[in-house]
């Protein structure tokens, strides 16, 4: 019945134990690294060079991004949402009456996919600050912005003198003088 209550150790039967706890860890650590890594590059993930947006967009809001491109690119550059704010992007998906020309609104839900990735991309408005529809007249813009002179009128073809990409929505590129 002793042996029930307290089982007997040996010294020697401890000494190669944490040696071998370590290395099973390390093992585990590596595994585990390694199929992180796979799984990210399974879905998607792109390195920084290949990504032609600001943002890098999640999955769950690439269709709206993607319905963006096709309705707004098809008569001039689309810009980044932060561009401008969720203000304005809410007004201009609202009115038909798009800086002068008339258009067919968008329904639902595609109007509800590509607000759900605008508002998600935009920034916030400040209270005091008017809503900006052109973009020259938007805070961030500005911001980004800096030392450029910028044209007056500034018109949205005029970014690809500067941003070599941005007719394909990628306005990481810049002329070697921008660089």
């Amino acid at each position: 019945m002793s042996n029930l209550v307290k089982p007997k150790f040996n010294k020697r039967q401890l000494k190669g134990r944490p040696f071998g706890l370590l290395l099973v860890i390390l093992a585990w650590s590596l595994a585990m690294g390694w199929l992180l890594s796979l799984a990210t590059s399974a879905q998607g993930a792109n390195p920084v060079s290949t990504i032609g947006t600001v943002d890098v967009v999640p999955a769950q809001y690439q269709l709206g991004q993607e319905l963006y491109l096709e309705n707004c690119s098809s008569c001039h550059i689309a810009l980044p949402p932060a561009v401008l704010p969720t203000q304005t992007w809410q007004n201009l998906l609202e009115d038909s009456q798009h800086y002068g020309v008339q258009l067919k609104p968008l329904v639902d839900p595609p109007r509800l996919l590509v607000w759900k990735y605008l508002s998600t991309f935009s920034r916030v408005q400040r209270q005091e600050e008017e809503t900006p529809y052109r973009v020259d007249k938007s805070r961030y813009f500005q911001a980004l912005h800096p030392g450029v002179k910028l044209s007056r009128p500034v018109e949205l073809g005029s970014c690809v003198s500067c941003h070599i990409g941005a007719n394909k929505y990628n306005f990481r590129s810049l002329t070697s003088e921008w660089e």
